[in-house]
């Protein structure tokens, strides 16, 4: 049977659905196990969230992780993902995109090399290291993986070091769970085409400022919401949301719970709203990029259903 040390893995569940001629009739459904209790598992499958009582589990085990995606399926994903996050100053390498903007975010202040850079690798590297260069920023590189490792193995003949892995973590919006009732008076979550003074001050706490390039990456996307949780007069939880990707991806980013307002619920309240708005400008899946290490939100992440389509590293030149 299945324990606490599954939850996050992939598992398969064979159920007893029901009866017939005095033999029991079974379904099997295979997808990441995101809670179990003593009365009920809830799996992340293709199909959305499945809750299964435990009564009907006739056997459920581990099963190895999905195959990885399609290097066609993380390009998607980064692109949706780089307009979501729109630096402020832009060149292209070939298909390689280069970033900057006043060196407020790695996303925001690297190179994305993803395609074909139009030149032989070695020389691509040089080239980015000139473009920073005459921006005066130090360069960066971001590398998605499996599909940049070739640009990371370069990038390790150089010497460059790497910035703690990042999960870029994807969930159908059908899969979200429903959201728990609210309890009474609790504040409601407002959701606006614009952040307000507050919504940027609580973003700058975060990100160590917030220089004019900042403003410029948080909105300069056609479909964004900006999330704002406020209780007399004090604003207790902020988040944005984008519609990318041709409209099919929904970006989550800056989900950021002031300390004193934790512990409420408040942080999957903004993911459910943004999520819904998503769904109604038509948009499918939902994605979002979290450190590994930060492991309170990604635990948070896998209650709803979010699982990690790829990784990535941020490259930088040896100290």
């Amino acid at each position: 049977m299945l324990r606490q040390q599954d939850v996050g893995h992939r598992i398969v569940v064979r159920r007893i659905v029901g009866i017939r001629e005095g033999r029991p009739l079974f379904s099997d459904a295979l997808g990441e196990l995101v809670e179990l209790s003593e009365t009920h598992l809830t799996l992340a499958t293709a199909q959305g969230r499945l809750r299964v009582p435990v009564a009907e589990v006739h056997r459920a085990k581990r099963v190895p992780p999905a195959r990885r995606p399609t290097a066609a399926a993380v390009v998607e994903l980064e692109l949706a993902a780089d307009e979501a996050w729109p630096a402020a100053v832009r060149g292209r390498l070939g298909d390689w995109r280069l970033r900057a903007a006043d060196g407020w975010t790695g996303r925001a202040n690297s190179a994305l090399p993803v395609g074909d850079p139009d030149r032989p690798l070695p020389a691509a590297l040089d080239a980015v290291e000139r473009w920073y260069a005459d921006l005066g920023q130090p360069p960066m590189v971001n590398t998605p993986l499996p599909l940049a490792a070739p640009v990371g193995a370069e990038l390790d003949a150089r010497g460059w070091v790497g910035r703690p892995p990042v999960l870029v973590q994807t969930v159908p919006l059908a899969g979200l769970p429903p959201a728990a009732p609210e309890r009474v008076g609790a504040p409601p979550v407002e959701l606006a085409a614009d952040p307000s003074d507050d919504w940027l001050a609580v973003a700058a706490g975060r990100k160590g400022g917030l220089p004019d390039a900042a403003r410029h990456v948080l909105t300069a996307v056609d479909q964004v919401r900006f999330a704002h949780v406020y209780a007399d007069g004090t604003l207790l939880a902020i988040g944005r949301g984008t519609v990318t990707g041709q409209g099919r991806w929904l970006g989550l980013s800056l989900v950021e719970v002031l300390p004193e307002a934790r512990r409420q619920g408040l942080a999957g309240r903004i993911i459910r709203a943004l999520a819904d708005w998503g769904v109604a400008t038509g948009a499918s899946r939902a994605f979002l990029q979290v450190e590994q290490c930060n492991t309170p939100a990604v635990a948070l992440y896998r209650t709803l259903g979010f699982t990690t389509h790829h990784t990535y590293l941020t490259r930088t030149p040896p100290p």
